[in-house]
């Protein structure tokens, strides 16, 4: 359990470099699951089994990556579920961002060496910590991503925001597009061109957004044959090398977060 924002307990899986044989190297990673209501903090292997061996390998070199079932998770109860009503990126983000907190008060690491990053809602997640609490991070991977929730399935949405044209305050505080001028660290953006869930069309707005107020910076990756979810192992592989040297590069031992 890490300290929420609240003072309420949030449950959260720790892989630490020391449990693997490997020396800290100063940075921190956290990994945002996806559907927002998934639960994954549990003691038995991960049914995210990709993101379960990357995390073993930044593990491995130095990397102390925590794993947190946010506010709107599954498992926890009523209130925990409902927490996120009107706001997605409201209490969900503030969990990430006691997370950050952890990781700095407990290991000593500093916020613009933490980075994060996940898919779908994980990677809508990672978009609103860049945008709207840059100070608590200092990268980030956001992959199949939702920028506009005006966008996505109403079956999903509506339960949550309710409907676009009954309620445009949740669906504009809950979309990052609207905070994309808070962008100032890198950011991988990873999107596969025939997903039918979160549709190709909403990383392609945030990237006209994000180049029409000049940012620099972040990087987009296409995929041309992938749906929501990756079928072809080159895929798999190509996505995350690019997170893994995207954190390398910026929040790692050598990167240029590190350097005084």
């Amino acid at each position: 359990m890490i300290p929420g924002e609240d003072g309420t307990p949030v449950p959260a899986r720790i892989y630490r470099p020391q449990d693997v044989g490997a020396q800290p190297n100063g940075a921190g990673v956290i990994f945002v699951h996806g559907a927002g209501y998934l639960h994954n903090v549990h003691n038995w292997w991960s049914t995210y089994s990709r993101e379960y061996m990357f995390h073993h390998l930044l593990a491995a070199k130095g990397y102390t990556v925590l794993d947190i079932d946010y506010r709107g998770s599954a498992g926890y109860g009523r209130d925990w579920r409902t927490a996120i009503y009107r706001h997605m990126g409201g209490w969900d983000l503030n969990d990430h961002v006691s997370g950050s907190m952890y990781l700095s008060a407990n290991f000593g690491i500093n916020p613009e060496r933490i980075g994060i990053y996940g898919g779908s809602y994980g990677g809508f997640i990672t978009l609103m910590a860049l945008f709207n609490k840059a100070e608590y991070f200092g990268a980030g991977a956001a992959l199949r991503s939702v920028t506009d929730w005006a966008h996505y399935n109403h079956g999903y949405t509506g339960r949550i925001l309710n409907l676009p044209q009954d309620d445009t305050l949740s669906y504009r505080r809950s979309s990052p597009i609207f905070f994309a001028e808070g962008l100032n660290d890198p950011l991988l953006i990873a999107h596969g061109m025939i997903d039918t869930n979160v549709q190709f069309q909403d990383v392609v707005q945030l990237a006209q957004r994000l180049i029409e107020l000049g940012k620099e910076g972040w990087e987009m990756a296409v995929y041309p044959v992938e749906d929501h979810g990756f079928v072809r192992p080159s895929s798999w592989t190509d996505e995350y090398r690019r997170i893994l040297e995207l954190f390398d590069r910026t929040i790692g031992p050598n990167g240029s977060k590190a350097r005084p």
